[in-house]
């Protein structure tokens, strides 16, 4: 009975290193919880219901069929060869001839340079989309451009608090150059639990909007949900932005489900030269959640965009598809709309108003039609009430 009890304690014992252990690697990376007391601005939002911000539709999850297939794995959902990248640190030496370039660094990192400011867009440069470096979704490619090779940063802007869009060493990389923050409402605590300064941090509504030097970012509707794995789910806001400059307008989707929105954004503040809208990540069990190709390009139209670069896909593996489908499908979507779509390669800068089409770079994979895998959102819950999404024949 002695021996027994003394393995139960060692038993005992490694379990609560391990939590210990478990704890203090996600801990500095989940960030600190809000404070929505009632006289902050998120406890006054209309978007605020109390205990957590929430969609004005509901979302529809299958979370039977979502959780049966989280450790399903398909061929071709991840690259078996290196994905090609571009560094294209050398023209940051001079500003953008056409006032407007764009460099995607993979999944929704980018650089924007609009009429002179410069702006980071959801920094992404760590090896997971994790609390915990030693677990969790893992980049595909080394960041294409480091840091220290940006030119000088105006502005970061944040989308939400997902570990693939708010990174904590990201961010306090940035917060050491002294760049300037807008968030949506609630981030400002993750920030600052990290250094960042009170007055560089500018929290944002649905609607609200900042000023960078002549650049308005007015943060817009979108349809999605927050979260760091810890118990405050929602706890922090959700948005996409507009990027309005004296001559050029810019607008990223962040990650959002397909709404009711987009019309009023694009007949508010379009039209945009560029629109940098979500792609990838999509599933049937959760078509709320995220776009898809087919939803995107709607979006694109809806804002009135005249330029496509497809985000949100391209280094990281979240969802059950073909890494290089959600490419594909854009394109496919694109020959129905005739809309203009730039894919360029992760690293690559482009100026959307002058650059010629971009080669395809990406393998020649198998890939589901969206006739074949349909991602087609509800409109308030139900998944028998649908937007109506033309398909691509």
């Amino acid at each position: 009975m002695k021996r027994l009890l003394s393995y139960l304690a060692l038993f005992l014992g490694l379990i609560v290193v391990l939590a210990a252990f478990v704890a203090v690697s996600a801990l500095p990376n989940i960030g600190a919880w809000p404070r929505h007391s009632p006289d902050l601005a998120g406890a006054r939002s209309p978007q605020w219901h109390g205990e957590a911000f929430a969609n004005p539709d509901a979302m529809y999850m299958n979370l039977k069929g979502g959780i049966w297939q989280i450790l399903q794995s398909k061929p071709g959902e991840e690259p078996d060869v290196p994905v090609p990248t571009k560094d294209s640190s050398v023209l940051y030496a001079k500003p953008p001839a056409s006032g407007l370039r764009v460099t995607w660094f993979g999944h929704s990192s980018m650089l924007v340079e609009i009429d002179g400011v410069n702006v980071i867009v959801d920094p992404f440069w760590s090896e997971r989309a994790s609390p915990f470096p030693w677990l969790g979704p893992k980049r595909w490619y080394e960041p294409p451009v480091s840091i220290d090779h940006l030119p000088h940063v105006d502005v970061v802007i944040v989308s939400h608090d997902h570990y693939d869009h708010l990174d904590r060493a990201s961010v306090q990389a940035f917060n050491a150059r002294g760049v300037r923050f807008v968030v949506p409402l609630g981030i400002g605590a993750h920030l600052r639990d990290w250094g960042v300064p009170n007055d560089r941090i500018t929290e944002l509504d649905w609607w609200q909007e900042a000023s960078v030097g002549t650049l308005r970012i007015v943060s817009t509707p979108s349809r999605h949900a927050s979260g760091r794995l810890e118990a405050h789910s929602d706890a922090t806001l959700w948005t996409g932005y507009a990027l309005i400059g004296p001559t050029h307008r810019a607008f990223y989707s962040g990650d959002t489900g397909m709404n009711d929105t987009f019309a009023d954004v694009g007949h508010r503040l379009g039209p945009f030269d560029v629109t940098m809208i979500e792609d990838g990540q999509y599933d049937a069990q959760w078509p709320d959640w995220h776009l898809g190709p087919e939803q995107a390009m709607r979006v694109h139209e809806d804002v009135r965009g005249k330029v496509l670069i497809p985000v949100h896909w391209g280094l990281l593996k979240l969802a059950h598809h073909g890494w290089t489908e959600p490419a594909e499908r854009i394109l496919a979507a694109a020959r129905c709309s005739k809309a203009d779509v730039l894919i360029p390669e992760p690293g690559q800068a482009v100026e959307p108003t002058t650059h010629p089409s971009i080669p395809r770079w990406w393998p020649k994979e198998p890939w589901f039609t969206a006739a074949q895998h349909p991602i087609v959102a509800s409109r308030k819950g139900d998944p028998r009430d649908l937007f109506d999404v033309p398909v691509c024949p």
